[in-house]
């Protein structure tokens, strides 16, 4: 991989001592991302000023979206590697790919944070949670949950998944992840952070639905 995680912690120290650039920082967390954690990661469009960096005036959504001519950073890349990819496109968000080491579920944050303080009190096992500047948050889950998503909710008394604010997150799907900024309105952060136990081995979606739609369910009312 090009690096150790004591050489990552080294980077990530180093970066904060000297007052290194953004792209710096995106570059350490890219190289963490698919050296680390066994993530692909793709370049993504910024936005500024209301307009898109892809180019379209026309963008349904503006700095939030991979741009489609860049190839991906594959699982394994270097630091290197990923300071060479953000010199051709600085300013580049930071984006993962979802459905080959996980799948996503989406929640409105609120409840996410409800349901973290809930899951651990449970002692359920949990990987990387996500939260965006739009107010949603992402537990991520084994792949393959979000084609499951409907099934699963129906097995656990949920007749009407629709009624929850529940969303699975698949194969062609992506998310800004942190230091990122999406769509102009803020970087994305990480409510739970990757650890080595979950980062690629993340756990089932049926060992977190129950609380996850327990509160999804409760939150309107609150």
């Amino acid at each position: 991989m090009g690096f150790t995680i004591g050489g990552i912690r080294e980077i990530r120290s180093g970066a904060r001592r000297r007052g290194r650039p953004d792209r710096s920082s995106e570059c350490t967390a890219v190289a963490e991302y698919t050296g680390l954690w066994g993530w692909d990661v793709v370049r993504g469009a910024r936005a500024a000023g209301g307009a898109c960096s892809c180019g379209r005036d026309d963008c349904p959504d503006p700095g939030a979206h991979p741009l489609d001519f860049a190839p991906g950073i594959p699982a394994g890349s270097t630091l290197d590697e990923a300071t060479r990819a953000w010199a051709e496109l600085p300013g580049a968000a930071v984006m993962l790919a979802v459905g080959r080491v996980f799948d996503a579920i989406e929640v409105a944050e609120p409840a996410a944070r409800r349901a973290l303080a809930r899951m651990e009190r449970m002692g359920l096992p949990l990987g990387p949670v996500t939260a965006s500047p739009d107010g949603r948050a992402h537990f991520f889950v084994a792949p393959g949950a979000a084609a499951e998503l409907p099934r699963l909710l129906y097995r656990l008394g949920w007749d009407d998944p629709a009624s929850l604010d529940l969303t699975g997150l698949g194969p062609g799907t992506y998310l800004t992840a942190p230091p990122s900024d999406r769509g102009g309105r803020g970087p994305a952060r990480w409510l739970r952070p990757p650890a080595l136990d979950t980062a690629g081995n993340p756990p089932q979606a049926r060992l977190l639905l129950g609380a996850l739609a327990y509160v999804a369910h409760r939150s309107p009312a609150q």
